[in-house]
């Protein structure tokens, strides 16, 4: 057991992103006229990064409220969870910015992190009674349908398709695609600077499909992944790099120096929720939960701890709509490059 924006705020990151200063799917690799020799890999300058305040982080979660026991009574999915004393969470441990692991107390801190350890003492009085099981991408489903799990905290896109098999409270969290530009780059300022560039983006994301929309004159080359999408904006091999803002967010705060974002936010909004088993009774209660979270001004000191205060942003996204529409789209490869998403 572990012991354990929205356009507005996308404005303020496109100014904050230029002072970093201080301070970051699937398919054929892209094949380039002047590679003879493999590539380097773009390498995080994570000892450099914001870290996160880990005591205000523990004193936030310590701080949670808890649940009634009528309330708790009301929903078999919590009373599940009561009886068996923790709470079975899928999650990660590599999502530096939602569920990092720090080796040194053995703790797992971030916005996903902090919310389930929430929750762990909404329902049990105790935010260290939760049970890890590290998912991925191909997992967060299966973990669910084969009761392995209570929930799944991982920036889980909602989807029409995860909708068939799984359930979602929230959601929590939204976010669309971003431009990511090498550092002090005046050339390209916003998405409808890219027609003519050579633009990376990921193999088997919505990226292709988004620039066909929002970028339809610029050359795309699809990446593996985040670090080869990097890599080539790094090597100067493409101008720029279309993505989830939230794993544009965590590279630019990983890399001093190397990055910043080119404009606002565009495309579809991309809603991260929770998972829970089909038709579970667990959404109406967690949504009371989030609500309960958001109401008590938690979630937004939570994202000023995890998000905020590390990459230099003040001004506090709204919470998306609890229960409102499932995006569109998925991004899978979100935030934490080599498994979630």
């Amino acid at each position: 057991m572990a012991k354990s924006i929205n356009k507005k705020l996308v404005s303020v990151l496109a100014a904050a992103a230029f002072s970093l200063s201080a301070f970051t799917a699937f398919g054929s690799s892209a094949e380039t006229e002047n590679t003879t020799e493999a590539a380097a890999p773009a390498a995080d300058d994570t000892k450099n990064a914001v870290a996160i305040d880990k005591d205000a982080f523990d004193k936030l979660i310590q701080s949670g409220p808890t649940a009634s026991d009528d309330e708790i009574a009301s929903s078999e999915w919590a009373s599940a969870v009561k009886k068996n004393g923790v709470l079975r969470v899928g999650g990660t441990r590599t999502s530096f910015l939602f569920s990092q692991l720090d080796e040194t107390d053995n703790q797992v801190r971030g916005f996903d992190a902090g919310l389930y350890q929430l929750l762990a003492q909404y329902i049990l009085g105790d935010s260290s009674k939760y049970e890890l099981t590290q998912v991925d991408s191909s997992t967060r489903e299966s973990v669910l349908t084969s009761d392995q799990v209570d929930a799944v905290f991982a920036t889980y896109s909602i989807t029409p398709d995860r909708e068939k098999v799984i359930s979602f409270a929230g959601p929590y969290y939204t976010s669309q695609q971003a431009v990511l530009v090498k550092n002090g780059n005046t050339d390209i300022k916003s998405v409808e600077d890219l027609s003519g560039k050579t633009v990376a983006t990921q193999a088997g994301s919505t990226g292709p499909d988004i620039l066909a929309q929002y970028a339809p004159d610029a050359t795309v080359q699809e990446f593996e992944n985040d670090i080869e999408a990097r890599t080539a904006l790094e090597q100067g091999r493409v101008d720029a790099y279309v993505t989830d803002y939230t794993l544009i967010l965590n590279a630019i705060v990983k890399n001093p120096d190397k990055y910043q974002v080119a404009g606002d936010t565009f495309g579809p909004e991309d809603n991260y929720g929770i998972g829970l088993p089909k038709d579970s009774d667990g959404v109406q209660f967690v949504n009371t939960f989030l609500k309960t979270i958001e109401d008590d001004g938690i979630w937004s000191d939570l994202w000023k701890i995890s998000l905020g205060d590390r990459t230099g942003i003040t001004t506090v996204p709204n919470a998306p709509v609890i229960g409102g529409a499932a995006a569109e789209t998925e991004t899978d490869g979100t935030e934490a490059a080599s498994t979630e998403a």
